[in-house]
């Protein structure tokens, strides 16, 4: 979704009230990082999209890799 908006990690991360290494690390698919409900709904007003349609968009990317 953030390539989606063009936006580059450190914009999201800044947007969202997060260091670009916890986004990293919540983005990245070999580990498990736990975040909070506020730090969901922080990346999804940063992304202008409901939290909802960002873990359905977590779960089945829209691109391809």
């Amino acid at each position: 979704m953030r390539k989606l908006r063009g936006m580059s990690r450190e914009q999201l991360a800044e947007k969202a009230g997060i260091s670009r290494s916890h986004l990293s690390a919540i983005k990245a698919p070999s580990m498990v990082r736990a975040f909070s409900l506020e730090v969901l709904y922080n990346l999804a007003d940063a992304l202008d999209i409901a939290p909802g349609e960002l873990l359905s968009a977590a779960a089945s990317p829209p691109y391809k890799k």
